[in-house]
């Protein structure tokens, strides 16, 4: 494997900057897609359909469905549970807004449901309280990789005419114990699972989504809404001897993913496991850097779940200001970022009436900051990150 260009910036005193995060790319994912531009096929077909059975054998999944982005994969997940104008949908608010807009795309209203202090997702006993009569659906999340508590949330769910659907952008690689055993995100153990492909996650197709279900009628109809609502796929009409008139039978999108990407993601496939272990490894040395400074707070991973680290989120003492220990950091060459935006705080949602507290999701976007995390990441990267945030704390 030849490795990939180091990135970074340099900054005052030639020090490199240090990113948030950083993709794996290498001269594996470079020949794919260049053999995909050459194929002469370079939207959705072969390498599309080749990902998602490579995607779907990783995670245990009946069937895998790739689109264009995880938010086209949660306005389609949500489609197929039947959510529509006047349903509500119980989901967290301490996400990234495309989870609360995938509601509205359908028409329903987002219920927000406050979060766990420790691991950052929602509180299933708060969600219990929010079912009503109008619940479709229950969107959860397993933020920032770390997975929810699921064995709760099948509870609220099982007898109910509920969806669960994970919104999983940032959890591919990352495992939980069910049944007696550890098992990959995207099974799915809900009725649907979303994943993303955005350079940040821990695995990249430049931009990209997939649905795993084991129901074959969900896997319908997101192959038909992905493409316009056309009947028969190009590849289909393509490939037969015979003159082929398609129909548009339903409103469709044009949620495709393309094969220059697809082939990409063949090779990240491959790379996952190796990323993912490589990746705990390096919140493992956090944990022995940072763990003995008075009064932070590391990210908690409960003894059923297997993290693939997409983030390292760690929450600032009460006395410090957020905005100043990232500029500080910064001014360092140290990327970071706050905690995980809330929804309900911005102009698009602010007007709604929030039924629950939501006091911990506030407090996470306000005391947390995001540390840099990647898999090619140093010792000596790391060692500047935690001697900084050290220094920062204890001055």
């Amino acid at each position: 494997m030849v490795a990939p260009a180091t990135g970074g910036h340099p900054r005052a005193g030639g020090r490199i900057m240090i990113p948030i995060a950083k993709p794996l790319l290498c001269e594996a994912e470079a020949d794919a897609a260049r053999q995909a531009v050459l194929s002469g096929w370079v939207t959705q077909g072969p390498k599309v359909a080749e990902f998602e059975r490579a995607f779907a054998t990783h995670v245990g999944a009946s069937y895998a469905c790739a689109v264009s982005n995880c938010t086209t994969a949660l306005h389609l997940a949500l489609l197929a549970a039947g959510v529509g104008p006047g349903d509500e949908v119980i989901t967290a608010s301490h996400s990234f807004i495309a989870t609360a807009n995938s509601i509205r795309y359908c028409g329903a209203t987002p219920i927000f449901i406050d979060i766990d202090r420790k691991t950052f997702n929602i509180d299933p006993a708060k969600t219990a309280d929010a079912i009503t009569p109008k619940t479709r659906a229950i969107l959860t999340v397993h933020q920032m990789g770390m997975p929810c508590d699921m064995k709760s949330l099948l509870a609220l769910t099982k007898g109910k005419k509920i969806a669960l659907i994970e919104d999983a952008a940032c959890a591919a690689g990352s495992q939980i114990r069910l049944n007696g055993s550890f098992e990959t995100i995207g099974r799915p153990h809900g009725d649907i699972a979303c994943f993303s492909f955005h350079p940040r996650k821990v695995i990249t197709t430049g931009d990209g989504g997939m649905l795993t279900t084991s129901r074959a009628d969900f896997d319908a109809k997101f192959r038909l809404w992905r493409q316009h609502g056309m009947d028969v796929p190009d590849t289909v009409r393509h490939g037969s001897p015979q003159v082929i008139f398609e129909s548009y039978p339903i409103v469709g999108y044009n949620y495709r993913m393309t094969d220059i990407q697809a082939a990409v993601g063949c090779q990240q496939v491959k790379r996952l496991p190796e990323l993912v272990a490589q990746r705990r490894r390096i919140a493992d040395r956090y944990v022995e850097l940072l763990g003995n400074i008075d009064g932070l707070e590391l990210p908690h991973e409960p003894e059923w779940a297997r993290s693939n680290w997409q983030s390292y989120c760690v929450r600032l003492p009460d006395r410090l200001d957020q905005r100043t220990v990232m500029q500080h950091l910064l001014d360092r060459g140290i990327s970071t970022r706050r905690g995980i935006m809330c929804s309900h705080r911005e102009k698009a949602y602010s007007s709604q009436e929030q039924r629950f507290d939501l006091t911990q999701s506030e407090l996470a976007q306000d005391h947390c900051i995001v540390l840099p995390i990647y898999a090619q990441m140093t010792d000596d990267e790391q060692n500047r990150v935690a001697d900084a945030l050290r220094e920062e704390i204890r001055g």
